[in-house]
């Protein structure tokens, strides 16, 4: 084998490894823009926005290592009911290696009002996805070895749950992204049973602090966990200009370093990027990543609020 291709084994090896300990703190697909759209982690955000709207999101991680995490999802989530109750349906892709996953997944929040400002919501979340992993692509150091003959595909369900409370300045969720530990058997069957013992709690908290009338600042924090594994934190800060574009950085712990910027090109469309700077063992091997979010409201939240919608 090529010194090349032994390069590109060793750094694909390292890669996945710190991706698996990631993974065993978060089994989702990883966002950087949380806070610009909940739904990704949390099913109670669901038709909080008071209007229909459809948000698309790209990430490509770790530009310059072969078969890096990449995600895309699509979402549209609408209130119903006066605002009693949101809906929403997500479609992603989530790429690692040889493995794919794809699937559709329908989120429900059912909304009590609490206070004339103060909205709590409950989230749950079902679908299906599809998991294939291309064994047969992998080069590995053993030539034909049956290990990898065989590619396996099959269907797995998925299930989460949520809660969500939101002022025009505050919001506060903790959610459980995936309830079900799924996996094919021997015969590409799914077999489904419980993570009781090994969930995966997310905790997000954020706020609006106006400083003048032009500039406003809106920090936020997530947080991950799952037993037996290091908590892991990010810890952003925006600031908005004039309600019509925000400079953001974060910090996600032993991980990287976010530059983000948001940009309210109208009352229905909104545009987000941010670029991760790589602070891990990784750092040497890639050229960073890259995420966009593009969200189109039909109507405008802000006819329904006296000041803009922030989250």
């Amino acid at each position: 084998m090529k010194s090349n291709s032994i390069k590109r084994l060793v750094i694909l090896a390292l890669a996945f490894s710190l991706y698996s300990s990631k993974v065993t703190a978060q089994t989702e697909p990883m966002y950087s823009q949380y806070m610009f759209n909940m739904l990704n982690i949390n099913p109670a955000y669901a038709g909080s926005r008071s209007v229909p709207g459809m948000t698309s999101l790209f990430r490509k991680q770790w530009l310059g290592i072969p078969g890096a995490p990449q995600t895309s999802s699509v979402s549209l989530d609408m209130p119903l009911n006066q605002e009693k109750a949101g809906l929403a349906i997500q479609i992603l892709d989530d790429r690692l290696g040889v493995e794919r996953t794809t699937g559709a997944q329908l989120n429900y929040a059912y909304r009590i009002k609490l206070s004339e400002k103060g909205i709590l919501a409950m989230g749950l979340r079902f679908g299906v996805l599809n998991y294939r992993a291309n064994y047969s692509e992998v080069s590995t150091l053993t030539q034909n070895d049956p290990a990898f003959y065989q590619n396996v595909s099959g269907l797995l369900p998925a299930a989460g749950a949520g809660v969500y409370y939101m002022t025009d300045q505050f919001y506060a969720g903790v959610s459980v992204p995936s309830l079900l530990q799924t996996k094919l058997n021997a015969q590409q069957q799914a077999d489904v049973s419980s993570r009781v013992n090994n969930l995966h709690f997310f905790a997000t908290m954020g706020g609006v602090f106006k400083i003048n009338d032009d500039l406003k600042l809106k920090p936020s924090v997530l947080m991950k966990t799952v037993s037996g594994a290091p908590i892991e934190f990010d810890f952003n800060s925006n600031l908005w200009l004039q309600d019509k574009i925000a400079f953001g950085l974060s910090y996600r712990t032993g991980d990287a370093i976010v530059g983000m910027v948001e940009w309210q090109m109208n009352d229905q469309l909104r545009f987000g990027y941010d670029y991760d700077y790589t602070i891990s063992k990784l750092n040497p091997y890639n050229q960073g990543t890259h995420e966009i979010m593009l969200r189109y409201e039909f109507g405008s939240s802000r006819n329904s609020y006296v000041s803009p919608r922030y989250f």
